[in-house]
């Protein structure tokens, strides 16, 4: 097993923009869905963009929707997350997530992915 690999994380001001991209380069020819996590300290995992490589169709959370943009190379099995006009509340460590489920009836389902990244961290000041 190899796990994704994130990197693109650090410290932006609020109203700054910041983008996380992510490799998984085990195992290319079984992953159909890649997605990000975030998890703030005290708080649970949640769910914040994905992306079905079959047809590029992309999800995203209510809170993040018309600022973030998730992107991907499927031959690659690489992702990104372009994160614009981030707020303090979009502080967390966020998680690169791999799923070889061929169809997710939710994609916002932590338990749905079955490979994880250790996490690139985001702090938003304000």
């Amino acid at each position: 097993q190899v796990r994704p690999v994130e990197s693109g994380g650090g410290l932006v001001q609020a109203g700054g923009s910041l983008t996380l991209s992510c490799e998984h380069s085990g195992r290319t020819g079984s992953t159909y869905y890649m997605a990000w996590f975030r998890q703030a300290p005290g708080k649970e995992r949640e769910f914040v963009a994905g992306i079905r490589w079959s047809g590029g169709t992309t999800y995203y959370a209510d809170s993040v929707k018309g600022r973030f943009t998730i992107s991907g190379d499927n031959a690659k099995n690489t992702v990104s997350l372009r994160m614009n006009s981030l707020t303090p509340e979009d502080t967390a460590l966020y998680y690169c997530a791999a799923s070889t489920k061929l169809w997710l009836a939710r994609v916002s389902l932590w338990n749905a992915y079955d490979y994880w990244g250790q996490g690139t961290q985001v702090t938003v000041s304000s």
